[in-house]
């Protein structure tokens, strides 16, 4: 497969321009218009932010997307599916209540949200992953699958099971219903460190499986047979006490999100916009959202979610570290900001096994739009 166009523009804007002109311009020339939007029903998949996390994409993004749309005769919304972890977005009225309170309503966006697997994070399909070595068949929220273009709008960031949160994040762990998160996560199991363990109970807020107890001067213990290995107290720990002790659940999960990102755009039109700013160590789906690693860089564009992953990771490591961040506590010594961050996380499998399955190229070349 052969390098791929991946439109960029950066965060300046002179006086009387704007990003959301900028980005309207981005989308433009990237091309979105080659998709033939009219009278079809378009999914924009969006993470609505988990209420107290102040990191997530702000809705006026998704409504420059949406407006677009509209005027080239589509009819967009936008969706994400319900969380697997205990929180604020795991039936879908909490879910509505949550984006609500983040922004994301018709009169900011000027278009619907729907929860894509239901009320209760059931209603799924079964969908074939072609060339799936993982997974043959993936758990995806109904709405989704009955979408006839899907677009994702990410936002950039950390993650401390996948590494970074990008387009495949958004798209394959976004996507798929309850179920079929379980079914990414449920190879890595953390483990505790009893040294690091204070004992806060902190981690057992955040694990909806009842997986985690207290034993021996109330030190944390997981039980594996009930974890299924969403890393949520991995993220909820201060101490730093809870790790992932086998790369393989790191590699693992991306490979699956690759296969699921594969499910939802096999067979229709697809399009991809990633913004690169306020770039937190760890997922929006946290309550709370840690100082950015990196100053803000910008917004990419294009048809290959792979190439734009790569892209967009790749300017992430170019980038200067915020000596106020958590990455600046770091040993850094991977080349790579995000496994500094996540020492036992693998990100860059998501790129090579989303090649190897022919989503997408990990090569790229860069277009910038002023």
């Amino acid at each position: 497969m052969g390098r791929s166009k991946v439109y960029f523009t950066d965060m300046r804007c002179r006086v009387g321009d704007g990003l959301l002109k900028k980005l309207e311009r981005l989308i433009t020339k990237a091309g979105i218009d080659e998709i033939d939007f009219e009278n079809k029903f378009t999914a924009i998949k969006i993470h609505f932010g988990e209420p107290g996390n102040l990191a997530f994409l702000r809705p006026n993004f998704s409504k420059v997307v949406a407006e677009h749309v509209k005027a080239r005769g589509g009819i967009p919304f936008l969706t994400d599916c319900n969380t697997l972890y205990v929180g604020r977005r795991n039936n879908a009225i909490v879910h509505m209540d949550a984006a609500f309170e983040n922004g994301y309503t018709p009169l900011s966006t000027g278009v619907q949200n729907i929860i894509a697997d239901g009320l209760k994070g059931t209603d799924d399909v079964e969908v074939p992953v072609v060339g799936g070595e993982y997974c043959k068949t993936a758990l995806i929220g109904r709405t989704i699958m009955d979408a006839d273009i899907l677009i994702s709008l990410t936002h950039f960031k950390g993650h401390e099971v996948a590494s970074f949160g990008g387009a495949i994040k958004n798209i394959g762990m976004g996507s798929g219903s309850r179920a079929g998160k379980m079914q990414m996560h449920n190879d890595g199991k953390p483990e505790v460190s009893a040294k690091r363990c204070t004992g806060c109970k902190f981690c057992s807020k955040y694990c909806a499986h009842g997986a985690i107890s207290y034993g021996a001067g109330k030190k944390a213990a997981i039980d594996h047979g009930k974890c299924v290995g969403c890393g949520r107290c991995i993220g909820s720990c201060n101490y730093n006490a809870i790790f992932n002790d086998s790369d393989s659940g790191s590699v693992k999960l991306n490979c699956k999100m690759a296969e699921y990102t594969k499910a939802v755009l096999d067979g229709r039109p697809n399009f991809h916009i990633s913004i690169v700013n306020q770039v937190s160590p760890y997922c929006d789906c946290h309550g709370e959202n840690d100082a950015a690693i990196i100053p803000d860089i910008g917004m990419f564009a294009g048809f290959d979610p792979v190439a734009l992953d790569k892209a967009c990771l790749d300017a992430v490591n170019a980038a200067p570290v915020i000596n106020t961040s958590v990455l600046s506590e770091r040993e850094r010594t991977h080349g790579d900001h995000f496994v500094d961050v996540h020492p036992t996380t693998d990100g860059a499998a998501q790129i090579t096994h989303a090649e190897k399955i022919g989503l997408g190229s990990g090569e790229y070349e860069l277009v910038t739009v002023k």
